[in-house]
């Protein structure tokens, strides 16, 4: 092996991407990105969850005082206002319809009995607390359900250790609204399957529709009278098609190797993945207008990559993103897609229920597909 040699391939790479602003701008650009995504959706703590406090407690006597002792409401002062945004609620049934709207995450309901008989066992009157706080969450979002359920506990422990009781009090989180007995893998598994559709799907479209163009396959369909509506919308339907194989396939390996919860209609889950599929290819092709050559393409992987999988709520909750970021996340398509999922399979929803996310894939999908049309009608001249 010649040292010179060597040097002058290394040589001749270096100058070529030097004259390739696009490269040289990824190589500089992506590591910074891929940063200060995986910093910033990382980086922040689960807040903002809307729960329904129900507090029948009526109180404890102290001895000796005509004073009326709500231990339940110090307990609801200790939790942190800026992780769950409580809202205070004396139906129970009109507080869990919002549970089951989405509308709030969780229902705590403090006993009746709860400060008599935390008292009665501090002075020793009584050995076993007769009653719990009950949470009724939507544990389709177990990271989130999860923080509810410490954050009572926290304030739980905080005020009795302040009074000085002993704490027979315990929360029973036991009877959720949605995801009874889900795990972190029956909300993970969801929000990969939509991950995966959508990012396979854009890179097999993308670097197949480069590939037609530096043949000139594209320029000898466009000189036959195939306007760029047709091109577009043909790509569309055959890609589409593949998707949805691709999506039959990892709902049958969810749901039979994971095991995953599945509460609602398999087919309204299908077609949810489905819609994310010909998104996935209609913004494959309008990235391909944007590379001359395969090797361009791949570029385009991260910019692909990391927001799908950062920002859409697959494995980090959006409640748990910096407040000023979350916007961004609904600019994902992901986002829509994972959401629609976990409530079809985890929450059993029906159609009407997640009319919102079907309305804005389809909405991605037009967007992307006119988009398409005019950039390679652009590019076609």
């Amino acid at each position: 092996m010649r040292f010179r040699n060597v040097m002058l391939v290394s040589g001749k790479l270096f100058w070529s991407l030097k004259h390739d602003r696009r490269t040289m701008a990824l190589i500089l650009v992506a590591p910074v990105m891929a940063m200060l995504i995986f910093g910033l959706a990382f980086s922040g703590e689960v807040k903002d969850v809307n729960v329904i406090i129900i507090n029948n407690d009526r109180g404890a006597s102290i001895p000796g005082k005509n004073v009326t002792l709500m231990l339940s409401e110090q307990v609801i002062s200790a939790i942190d206002s800026e992780v769950l945004k409580i809202e205070r609620g004396d139906d129970l049934d009109a507080a869990l319809e919002k549970v089951r709207s989405g509308d709030a995450n969780s229902v705590i309901i403090f006993p009746a009995n709860f400060s008599r008989d935390l008292m009665a066992f501090s002075q020793g009157e009584m050995t076993n607390a007769t009653e719990n706080i009950i949470i009724r969450s939507d544990q389709s979002q177990v990271t989130v359900s999860q923080e509810v359920v410490s954050q009572v506990m926290g304030a739980l422990s905080r005020t009795t250790e302040e009074a000085g009781f002993s704490n027979p009090i315990h929360i029973d989180a036991s009877d959720p609204v949605y995801g009874k007995g889900a795990t972190f893998l029956d909300m993970f598994v969801p929000g990969i399957m939509g991950f995966v559709v959508f990012l396979l799907t854009t890179i097999l479209t993308l670097i197949s529709f480069v590939g037609e163009r530096t043949r000139g396959t594209l320029q000898r369909l466009l000189a036959n009278s195939v306007t760029e509506g047709e091109v577009i919308f043909g790509y569309t339907v055959s890609f589409s098609i593949i998707g949805m194989i691709q999506v039959g396939i990892l709902m049958t390996i969810a749901i039979l190797a994971f095991g995953i919860i599945v509460e609602g209609n398999i087919l309204l889950a299908f077609l949810i993945a489905s819609l994310l599929a010909v998104v996935s290819v209609s913004l494959g092709i309008l990235l391909s207008s944007l590379a001359k050559r395969e090797a361009q393409a791949i570029q385009f992987y991260p910019l692909i990559v990391l927001p799908g999988f950062l920002l859409s709520g697959v494995f980090w909750p959006i409640e748990a993103m910096p407040y000023w970021l979350r916007p961004v996340s609904y600019m994902v398509p992901v986002t829509y897609a994972v959401n629609g999922l976990r409530s079809v399979l985890l929450r059993g929803w029906g159609i009407t229920d997640i009319w919102v996310e079907l309305a804005m894939l389809l909405a991605f999908a037009i967007v992307f597909q006119f988009l398409a049309v005019i950039t390679l009608r652009k590019t076609s001249l």
